[in-house]
């Protein structure tokens, strides 16, 4: 007589089901409150000196998008290293070129206007997370490098055009963006396109005027200034929110291992879901 089998639960699939529209988690403040970024319909713009520890934000940011089963990433990395671990989860990764990184904008661009005359069509004013459209979560570092250093100045003015536009208009159009630079200045982060971000990351700088060009101007002189942060702490930055007041947070950090693990999965995760899918993970039989 054959024993009765035991019932099996039916299969989960795989996934941490995070959503674009969750709020990011980004480390704790100085009561050890946790704080979250809303990444949806924000910008968030980061900025310090080197190993201040913005590449934590970075990453924070990038895995939240590369793990949301509702979001797609376009990622600009000139470096190359710290958004490189995301490419192979990313639908379109632009190193050091100027011709494919514009030719990126300008895609990004037709699709950002597709999204509004569907809007419009449908007498909307933006997409929620009911509509079931990916968010398409733009993420660059280094800013300065695309607006100063590669290409022409002609192809570096095209750039900032073009990427003021998509940070001026991608909100409603789910289309948020995420920016990172180690040059605070005014050159590169004008007052008229730093009011455009609703979130601005101030890590260490070497001048107070820095650090009021990414926090606004005025908060360095009522106590809130990058500069005051010790070198010994890095991660540690302020984080200003719309209309807000500046507060001292501890991003969360992720080890170079924590990267590659959770970059490898949101690769395997997204498999079919991509021109090019990634091979996956190598899975070892019990």
């Amino acid at each position: 007589m054959a024993l009765p089998t035991t019932p099996q639960p039916a299969p989960v699939p795989v996934g941490p089901n995070l959503s674009m529209f969750d709020p990011a988690f980004a480390g704790i403040d100085e009561y050890g409150t946790p704080v979250y970024i809303p990444l949806a319909y924000r910008r968030l713009l980061i900025a310090g000196e080197p190993d201040a520890g913005k590449s934590s934000l970075v990453n924070l940011a990038a895995a939240h998008a590369s793990l949301a089963a509702d979001a797609r990433t376009v990622l600009f990395d000139g470096k190359l290293v710290e958004l490189g671990p995301w490419e192979d989860s990313a639908d379109e990764f632009v190193g050091a070129d100027m011709d494919h990184a514009l030719v990126t904008l300008r895609r990004l661009q037709t699709v950002m206007n597709n999204r509004y005359a569907w809007l419009l069509a449908h007498g909307r004013r933006k997409f929620t997370r009911a509509d079931r459209v990916k968010a398409i979560c733009s993420i660059f570092d280094e800013i300065a490098l695309y607006a100063t250093v590669l290409g022409t100045r002609e192809q570096q003015t095209e750039f900032i055009t073009l990427f003021r536009d998509l940070v001026a208009r991608g909100r409603a159009a789910a289309m948020p963006v995420i920016a990172a630079t180690q040059r605070p200045s005014i050159d590169i982060i004008p007052k008229s396109l730093r009011d455009l971000f609703g979130y601005r990351a101030a890590f260490r700088c070497t001048s107070s005027g820095s650090s009021d060009i990414i926090l606004g101007d005025g908060w360095s002189h009522a106590g809130f200034c990058a500069t005051t942060i010790r070198p010994t702490l890095p991660g540690v930055c302020y984080l200003i929110a719309e209309g807000g007041v500046p507060r001292l947070i501890k991003v969360a950090y992720l080890t170079d291992a924590d990267i590659a693990t959770l970059a490898e999965f949101a690769a395997w995760a997204r498999a079919g879901d991509r021109t090019h899918p990634h091979t996956g993970p190598t899975v070892v039989a019990a």
